[in-house]
């Protein structure tokens, strides 16, 4: 049976893999298939991704719309993380389901069957598999088939950390790879993103979360190298989510929105703004659609604010635009330099779940080059060794390019299976 192995280096934009920082990732790029032009999806935020790559959908399509949403839960819609323990179960009970289209582990639950084993939020670690069709381990609570507990030292027990990602790594290299072997197994590390958000991109602290980062993704790939050697074929994908840039200014949104009259308060429910980080979606009410017009006019003098999307241009970048969410903003960004001489700066929303949102620090969830360009390797599984691949890859493009390998139908998928040579 053919195997797909998935490991995530979250927040890891491409232009920091260099023989320097990351001499074991730099080796296993040049030993596989890199994808020069590889992309997130919008909003570039780790959830939302997560789902992405889990259904190989947009947004539009699995439904989960950024790292923060506006839902209704009978009392008008109002703004929450979908990182919270708890989001999954409250957007069942809202909406009655969860994500809109199957994932991986639905699509593979008879064909060899899935484990996850995430140091990230809750929200990006279960909506690889909300629904429970196969296992995910995640220190706030680790289930197996139907969602069934997995309790006692069965469960992941480690810290959100690059300690914890180490720990995590040589537990899932035995456990998932060596013993178990299902058809697909995905490690999604914290780092470096976890240590992006707290200090400044370039700085010694960042360097070194890499640097933890690196190790851990070349002892999956010897893992997977020695399996292969004995005879398995295992495809390994080596990504990130998103990338990180530099955040500038931080602007206070729901605040502007009040102060010009085009929201009612802080907890109304008429306009909700939910930020993304360098970016924000904006949901109204359908009481208050009529100020649409007025929002988006609003909206074209703030400083910071460079782009508002509405409509076919919410389509044009993955975002349904037939629901309460009317508008997305993105916000200013530059090519400068931070202190650490690493590139891209852009403003973001204040996000009122989200306390590492400042100046200085490594932040996402926008349009920028460098945040919007995470690295993307492909080794075995016939694709071409010691080859770069041109073409814009994105997200979406790793589950139906799993789904080849395993033999499984990728119908219904936005994405497409990426070329091997």
């Amino acid at each position: 049976m053919n195997r797909a192995v998935i490991v995530i280096c979250d927040g890891l934009r491409a232009d920091l893999i260099t023989p320097e920082l990351t001499p074991n990732l730099h080796r296993l790029g040049a030993g596989g298939r890199i994808f020069a032009n590889h992309r997130s999806v919008f909003p570039s935020t780790t959830r939302t991704t997560s789902a992405s790559i889990a259904t190989g959908c947009l947004p539009a399509r699995h439904g989960l719309d950024g790292n923060c949403v506006a839902i209704n839960e009978g009392d008008g819609l109002f703004a929450i993380s979908t990182g919270r323990v708890d989001f999954r179960d409250r957007l069942r009970a809202a909406t009655g389901g969860t994500l809109r289209v199957p994932t991986l582990a639905e699509r593979l639950k008879d064909s060899g069957g899935s484990i996850v084993y995430s140091n990230v939020s809750t929200g990006a670690a279960y909506f690889q598999d909300p629904d429970g069709y196969g296992t995910v381990y995640h220190r706030s609570g680790s289930y197996g088939p139907g969602l069934t507990e997995i309790a006692g030292p069965e469960h992941l027990e480690v810290s959100h950390d690059a300690a914890g990602d180490t720990a995590m790594t040589a537990r899932f290299c035995q456990d998932a790879l060596r013993e178990r072997k299902p058809a697909l197994a995905v490690l999604w590390q914290c780092e470096p993103d976890h240590t992006q958000h707290s200090v400044p991109l370039g700085s010694p602290a960042h360097r070194e979360a890499i640097a933890g980062a690196d190790a851990n993704a070349a002892q999956v790939a010897e893992t997977v190298d020695a399996l292969n050697e004995e005879g398995e074929d295992i495809l390994l994908i080596v990504a990130a989510d998103h990338g990180h840039e530099t955040v500038g200014q931080v602007i206070p949104l729901e605040t502007l929105l009040i102060e010009a009259g085009l929201k009612d308060s802080e907890c109304s429910s008429d306009v909700v703004v939910a930020s993304n980080g360098f970016s924000a979606a904006i949901y109204v009410s359908e009481a208050a659609r009529p100020r649409i017009g007025a929002l988006t006019s609003f909206l074209a003098t703030l400083d910071g604010i460079d782009g508002i999307l509405t409509g076919q241009e919410l389509a044009d970048v993955g975002q349904r635009a037939d629901a309460a969410l009317a508008i997305a903003v993105t916000t200013r960004k530059t090519d400068d330099e931070n202190e650490f001489g690493v590139r891209g700066i852009s403003d973001a929303i204040f996000d009122p779940f989200d306390n590492t949102t400042a100046p200085g620090l490594g932040q996402h969830g926008g349009l920028g080059l460098y945040e919007q360009h995470p690295f993307l390797f492909i080794r075995g599984g016939g694709f071409q060794t010691g080859t770069a691949s041109q073409i814009e890859s994105s997200a979406i493009d790793l589950a139906p390019t799993i789904l080849r390998h395993l033999g499984v139908s990728w119908e219904g998928m936005d994405g497409k299976p990426l070329p091997p040579a």
